[in-house]
């Protein structure tokens, strides 16, 4: 049995971090106690890009296996969610790096480096742009869902610099994602993007999402699930392009109609693009860079970035926000 002793600075700074930006005041996660453990197993020295955390082999199955058990029994615990997609995504993210690589256009970004955030891209001179266009649709988008691209946290636990891009990548580009698979935030076009996803990216989180997501479908919904949306977003996924290879910021004039024949992006389900968003009520949560839907008329409160009370969120919620 490991004993305190064994904790050292590298470990507390580990618990300070995940205290800080990974807790509630109701809870402090269990995953906390477990890694104080890990320090037996040779970490690595130095952060290897800004705001990174080493963490070593036996942090990162508890890490992996915690926030799993946690996302499952809390389903609001978007930031869960986040720690799992990082710690347990190494292979998928491996998969990722190397179709960029292979692609022209990936190979920009990769080289580039480029962000969507406020601060990097001029969403006022996006919504100039006409109907239709690329840049308009997507700030479109974010108006009719109430949700920004600054919120999306950064990736600490990625031990490799490249991969760690590609997770942020991918963060980033997740509301793209919806605009030009012309998926709403509901349950129904969540579940159609996290199939195209993890088709495509073969993340363990995404796979999670779409597989647990339509758990709690009502009856009515089920089998429009099945009969419309399921088919449709697995040919998607299957036969389009390789989304992460699409440099969007050198595409905000494209007609996106266009850019769903280049990328071989099959029109959805008419019924995916007449739903309405989850209660169209969105909280942005800035300890998560999560959509946080809210489903009761409670306001979530929020103090030091920490979300202080949880929402009614079901399982398929907090797997598919992400």
């Amino acid at each position: 049995m490991l004993t305190p002793s064994l904790i050292t600075c590298h470990n507390r700074a580990i618990l300070t971090v995940l205290q800080r930006h990974y807790t509630t005041t109701s809870q402090l996660p269990n995953i906390l106690n477990w890694i104080r453990q890990g320090d037996h197993i040779k970490t690595k020295d130095e952060p290897l890009y800004d705001g990174h955390i080493p963490i070593n082999i036996l942090q990162r199955a508890i890490l992996s296996v915690g926030s799993s058990i946690m996302a499952l029994t809390d389903p609001a615990r978007g930031d869960m969610i986040a720690v799992n997609g990082e710690s347990s995504g190494h292979f998928a993210l491996m998969g990722m790096h190397k179709k960029m690589l292979e692609n022209e256009e990936g190979q920009e970004i990769l080289k580039d480096r480029p962000r969507i955030n406020s601060s990097s891209i001029d969403l006022e001179k996006l919504k100039c742009y006409p109907d239709g266009t690329l840049g308009r649709e997507y700030t479109k988008f974010l108006e009719v869902n109430n949700v920004s691209p600054d919120t999306r946290l950064p990736v600490r636990f990625v031990d490799d610099a490249d991969l760690a891009y590609v997770m942020q990548r991918y963060r980033e580009t997740h509301d793209l994602v919806h605009t030009i698979l012309g998926c709403p935030t509901n349950m129904l076009g969540e579940v159609a993007v996290k199939w195209v996803e993890a088709l495509q990216t073969g993340l363990p989180m995404c796979i999670g999402g779409a597989v647990f997501g339509p758990v709690r479908l009502k009856p009515k919904n089920r089998s429009t699930y099945l009969n419309e949306y399921l088919p449709w977003a697995i040919r998607v996924g299957s036969n389009s392009a390789f989304l992460m290879n699409v440099y969007y910021e050198r595409r905000w004039e494209q007609d996106i109609a266009e850019l769903r024949d280049e990328l071989k992006i099959e029109t959805p389900p008419v019924i995916l693009k007449s739903q309405r968003p989850v209660e169209n009520v969105f909280v942005e949560a800035e300890t998560n860079g999560l959509k946080m839907p809210q489903l009761d008329s409670t306001p979530i409160a929020m103090r030091s970035g920490s979300i202080t009370r949880s929402c009614k969120m079901t399982p398929e919620i907090g797997f598919l926000l992400f």
